[in-house]
């Protein structure tokens, strides 16, 4: 590594990791990331249904008897028609129930409400005239403890799955992985638009402060370019490590409470995805590939913004060349979501061996235990593809560093790889 290189480096590494905002976001993140995911349970323990009483009208005299109330809802049966019970204020909806609802529910059941009723609500009033009806269309068959025979000849079966290709028998979770392919993708996706936009946000501010005509003239256009790129990957790494530190502690400080859960739980999805989460093969192989891939991810795609940086003069003219790289990002994120759901997919692997998708589109397969050679193949084909994209986007660079006042089309940017 020559000296210039080193120096750029650095000043690029510690120009950033000494601002507060790095700070404040490695702190946060991770309290931010948490929130995210106990966010939707404390909103569903805090929204739930306000108390109110159901007038039922039931003229096929079967339904309204069936009907269990909730700590939420009331069922209250009337008399009235539904003319005298709209004028009541105390009841918050009017059920209707016709007289042919055992043979044909889908006409025979109205509810009125004031304003739109909440899906909870409208979901559970439906669950309890279904479950009425179907009680009474099983006393029609007449057939003594019909009811209980079917509840006999359900089955809730717990099955625990295994490995073939290992040789101790640890349990797998098909949710654990699942939701850790989906965690560490979107992990990747962030990160690869969050640094490699910094890229060219700094390289764009540079040109327009006339800063980069300076530099050229005392270092070599690409050890520039490739000093930013490094520099602001070192940043990147640098969070992630903290982060895997963190995450790492906190995971040793909850093994003796996992260990007693996996001890006492009936739940066998429970018992596996904790045996996972155990497994120091496992999450080790995890943590390597996913620094592999975020590494050789951000290094291919912070060379496509280095080059869109130097050819522009500003944010607004980099939008439409940004395309060449946001298209694939997301493009491998809307692969991602179909991959988790069937990993050993033709799609699956093609996609997780192309440059373009594969950190993406591996690392939301990596839980469920692929092949090595795959996984091997393609961090190899990642990083052979990055010196080819590297050597193009210098060639772009050493002439858009020195362009200004016009946007260049895709076609002069074809030319200026062509130049020598």
């Amino acid at each position: 590594m020559s000296r210039a290189l080193s120096i750029i480096i650095a000043r690029e590494y510690l120009e950033r990791v000494k601002r507060k905002s790095f700070i404040i976001t490695t702190i946060l993140m991770p309290v931010i990331m948490l929130a995210i995911m106990v966010a939707p349970a404390v909103i569903a323990m805090m929204s739930t249904p306000e108390e109110q009483v159901i007038a039922v009208i039931d003229d096929s005299g079967v339904v309204a008897g069936r009907l269990h109330d909730s700590d939420e809802i009331t069922f209250k049966r009337v008399a009235d028609n539904i003319d005298v019970v709209k004028k009541e204020e105390a009841y918050g909806a009017i059920l209707v129930i016709g007289s042919n609802v055992v043979t044909d529910p889908d006409d025979n059941v109205t509810l009125y409400t004031h304003g739109s009723p909440s899906l909870t609500t409208e979901r559970f009033v439906k669950d309890q005239i279904e479950d009425a009806v179907e009680s009474r269309r099983i006393e029609l068959y007449e057939i003594d403890n019909l009811q209980q025979i079917m509840e006999d000849v359900q089955v809730d079966m717990k099955m625990k799955t295994y490995r073939l290709d290992q040789d101790e028998e640890n349990e797998t979770s098909s949710l654990l992985s699942y939701l850790l392919g989906t965690f560490m993708m979107l992990i990747l996706y962030f990160f690869i638009m969050l640094y490699g936009q910094m890229v060219m946000t700094s390289i764009i501010e540079e040109k327009n402060n006339r800063v980069l005509e300076l530099v050229v003239s005392s270092v070599n256009p690409n050890d520039l370019m490739m000093g930013k790129i490094l520099g602001i990957g070192a940043v990147a790494v640098t969070q992630i490590l903290i982060w895997a530190v963190l995450i790492v502690a906190g995971s040793l400080c909850l093994m003796p409470f996992m260990a007693t859960a996996a001890a006492t739980a009936d739940d066998p999805t429970l018992v596996a995805a904790i045996s996972q989460l155990g497994d120091p093969a496992f999450m080790a192989r995890l943590v390597i590939f996913m620094v592999l891939f975020l590494i050789g991810g951000y290094l291919f795609y912070s060379s496509i913004y280095a080059a869109i940086g130097s050819a522009v003069d500003n944010i607004q003219d980099a939008s439409q060349l940004q395309t060449v790289a946001i298209v694939p990002i997301i493009l491998a994120l809307i692969i991602s979501m179909s991959v988790v759901q069937d990993p050993n997919s033709g799609l699956a692997l093609w996609t997780s061996m192309i440059p373009f998708t594969s950190p993406m589109v591996m690392m939301a397969r990596m839980p469920f235990g692929i092949p090595v050679w795959q996984s091997l193949l393609s961090v190899v084909l990642l990083y052979v593809s990055f010196f080819g994209m590297i050597w193009l986007s210098a060639k772009i660079y050493r002439v858009g560093i020195f362009m200004y006042g016009k946007k260049p089309t895709f076609m002069e940017l074809m030319r200026w790889v062509r130049y020598k």
